[in-house]
């Protein structure tokens, strides 16, 4: 029983979504630590792939029982590996660069603001489904914890 309830409604949506921003924010966080390494070339992943990649399991989901319930079937992608237990990695395809492949006389391709840009866009992100998903499981508590008289 606690299985579908944790799987109902937006919950493994939310899930997902966390493990991908969480995931990628490592990822833009290895690029900020090597801002001033020679040769180093930031790499990042495309959330607007993710995002797809996401819909299309949702939509899937809603084909299959309506959406109310069941776990989300994702599909790995070229950047973006699920494993059978839900849990993501990131592999960043070569030449895709968070800064638009400009190199500096270091041969690094550093561009700060664009590189906090998509660290805040990330946090906002991860943010949001956050916060949707403490109001769903602050709900989910608020009903285990009635009583019935």
């Amino acid at each position: 029983m606690l299985k579908e309830t944790l799987q109902a409604g937006s919950l493994p949506t939310l899930e997902a979504m966390m493990r991908f921003t969480g995931q990628r924010q490592r990822l833009l966080a290895h690029n900020v630590a090597n801002l001033t390494t020679p040769n180093f070339q930031a790499v990042d992943v495309s959330p607007k792939a993710f995002q797809e990649m996401l819909g299309e399991a949702v939509e899937a989901r809603r084909k299959g029982n309506g959406g109310v319930g069941g776990g989300l079937e994702m599909r790995s992608s070229r950047e973006v590996r699920v494993g059978t237990d839900g849990e993501m990695s990131l592999r960043p395809l070569k030449g895709r660069s968070s800064v638009g492949g400009v190199l500096l006389h270091d041969r690094n391709d550093r561009d700060v603001e664009r590189l906090m840009q998509s660290m805040t866009e990330n946090y906002g992100a991860y943010r949001v489904a956050a916060d949707l998903m403490r109001s769903r499981v602050g709900v989910l508590r608020t009903a285990i914890s009635q009583r019935v008289a």
